[in-house]
């Protein structure tokens, strides 16, 4: 009777478990989604993370590997946000390709990125998080001279940050996406009753 007890109490402690993990998600997920529209905040709750990293390793005066690992991390994303979605040398090797109707040819297409700014942003500052709480642990600081790991990853990142100015001039693209031209005009009425037809009703009257 007791094993058929614990065997009948460990299903509901594993739902419950499973319950609160999952309205944590949602919770998570619902606060995720109204942040979308706030790229300001976002960043800011970024550079704050940031700041209590750098805290830490000024602090604790140690775990530089995993400052040096948050950094490549970073600067990996950081490419995958300016390069674009569909790779020009990729394409130019499949051909060039025409648009079929002259509406495609003068249709309006952003610059879609290969990682999007809110993916970007999550996995920074998720990054960010996980950095901090590594610094709290002491088989995370590994000792190294940490002025070559400088040196080293700043031309990683001039060489890196080189190869993909070259390959946007090359290709000719720009990774910001200004929106749609608006013109000075656009949606307003001219017309005597509200309508836009003031210039046929003036050649009218005269």
């Amino acid at each position: 009777m007791m094993e058929s007890f614990d065997n009948g109490d460990q299903p509901m402690g594993a739902s419950a478990v499973s319950q609160t993990s999952t309205k944590v998600q949602r919770a998570i997920q619902f606060w995720l989604d109204k942040s979308t529209i706030h790229p300001g905040p976002r960043w800011g709750v970024f550079c704050f993370l940031m700041m209590i990293f750098a805290l830490r390793i000024y602090l604790t005066e140690g775990f530089y590997i995993v400052a040096y690992g948050l950094g490549i991390f970073l600067l990996n994303n950081f490419i995958a946000f300016l390069s674009p979605l569909e790779d020009p040398e990729a394409d130019a090797q499949d051909g060039p390709t025409l648009p079929s109707t002259q509406r495609e040819a003068k249709e309006f297409r952003p610059f879609a990125r290969r990682m999007p700014e809110f993916k970007f942003w999550l996995s920074c500052s998720k990054a960010a998080g996980y950095s901090i709480l590594m610094t709290f642990f002491s088989i995370f600081d590994v000792p190294v001279f940490w002025p070559i790991l400088l040196i080293y990853f700043i031309m990683l990142f001039c060489m890196t940050m080189k190869r993909q100015i070259l390959h946007m001039y090359k290709h000719k693209y720009v990774p910001i996406s200004w929106g749609k031209t608006k013109y000075k005009a656009a949606g307003t009425e001219n017309g005597m009753y509200g309508g836009g037809m003031a210039g046929s009703t003036k050649g009218r009257s005269e």
